[in-house]
């Protein structure tokens, strides 16, 4: 007997689009790997915040509003009118009133079985709304920054816990993040975890030697595999800690660091790299292409991101299944990643621990093919199977 195929309208205003094609692309691969199994139809509403007059960067990401049919994911992306700095208590209201009616729309002409949030806030309050609407139940997930941060501020804080105690189920992305939720007052009870996925075919070792030759032409990194290599993998925010990976290399002789990723953080960066007298070991590779991202893993001798908060960082597994061992503090689920020294360590948020931990791995580096072992539960197949579980039960229940 062939089952029905079940619908979700999924909210996510972490989702990539033409102006910034990294921007949530975990989101993206989540969805795309549900689709993909074939018991579930995605339809994802992106909601892009710009201002009424789009000014800026603004400009390019609203000629990015564009939606169609993107890996088996049928998106819909909609402009909602964003206010920057100041307008973030608006932005659940202003997303319900851009989205409900393509919702409304949508669910006559097939109905949906679920609504479902990628991220705590906005998404979560807005996709409330919506579900409420639509008389369906309801899913949010929980990632990090959305409970840390906005979890922290009592009008975003009374937000979330109100969608959370409407939510028929809620997800986290790691054990520690969902005790993070429940000490928020969301109820423990229907919190599930769900680690992220991994895509196993371009996350894999490469070759340190091979992969310092690669990257020696691209971006002028230290081709000789004696010479050490360290990457950060992250925004460049100081909730990433890259100031401390850099006063962290100022105590290690012989190594270069290479920065992936940007942020508004990177002229302070740079500036303590040249007053500590390191500019010229310390390498900003900006947002770079998802396939050259396990070149420079595979080529790096440790991963170091000092994170203050995380859920479950995606950049922590990619690392290790490329064969290359962490170096991170005890954030969200760092332990639950990092589960003995095979997969390197987790330290004190402190600069001179750091650097210790890092030398101990240079000193005595696990073997690719050990590191990138703990890597092996993780999956996109794995993960969309436990997201279609879970679904079910909540439509089941």
């Amino acid at each position: 007997m062939t089952l029905a195929v079940r619908r979700v309208l999924s909210i996510a205003t972490l989702y990539p689009n033409a102006h910034t094609p990294r921007f949530g692309t975990f989101v993206a691969r989540q969805m795309e790997a549900l689709a993909a199994r074939g018991d579930w139809e995605v339809t994802l509403i992106n909601p892009i915040g710009v201002p009424p007059i789009a000014f800026g960067p603004y400009r390019a990401l609203a000629r990015a509003v564009e939606s169609g049919q993107e890996n088996g994911v049928d998106v819909h992306r909609i402009r909602f009118p964003l206010i920057p700095r100041i307008g973030a208590r608006l932005n659940p209201s202003a997303i319900r009133r851009a989205i409900l009616p393509l919702a409304r729309r949508l669910h006559a002409e097939r109905p949906f079985d679920l609504v479902d949030a990628q991220f705590f806030f906005p998404d979560g309050p807005a996709a409330a709304t919506i579900a409420k609407a639509l008389d369906l139940p309801l899913s949010i997930k929980a990632r990090g920054a959305d409970i840390h941060y906005w979890g922290s501020l009592p009008w975003a804080r009374r937000a979330i816990i109100d969608a959370g105690k409407q939510a028929a189920g809620m997800l986290a992305v790691s054990q520690a993040l969902a005790a993070d939720m429940a000490a928020l007052g969301l109820p423990q009870n229907t919190i599930t975890v769900h680690y992220t996925g991994l895509d196993r075919a371009r996350f894999r070792p490469l070759g340190r030697a091979e992969s310092r030759q690669r990257l020696a032409g691209m971006y002028g990194l230290p081709s000789d595999p004696t010479h050490r290599l360290l990457a950060s993998v992250g925004a460049l925010i100081p909730r990433k800690g890259q100031s401390l990976v850099i006063k962290a290399l100022a105590r290690i002789d012989g190594a270069d660091l290479g920065l992936v990723g940007a942020g508004p953080d990177e002229t302070r960066l740079r500036r303590l790299a040249t007053e500590l007298g390191v500019a010229d070991r310390v390498h900003f590779l900006g947002n770079i292409d998802h396939d050259l991202l396990p070149i420079v893993l595979s080529a790096a001798d440790a991963m170091v991101l000092p994170s203050s908060s995380e859920g479950l960082a995606n950049a922590w597994i990619e690392a290790l299944a490329c064969g290359t061992p962490l170096v991170i503090c005890d954030a969200g689920g760092a332990r639950e990643v990092v589960r003995d020294a095979s997969a390197g360590f987790v330290v004190k948020r402190d600069a001179p621990e750091i650097a210790q931990a890092i030398g101990a791995l240079l000193k005595a580096p696990p073997r690719p093919e050990v590191v990138a072992a703990n890597a092996d539960r993780f999956s996109w197949q794995a993960n969309a199977q436990a997201l279609a579980d879970y679904y079910e039960r909540l439509l089941t229940a």
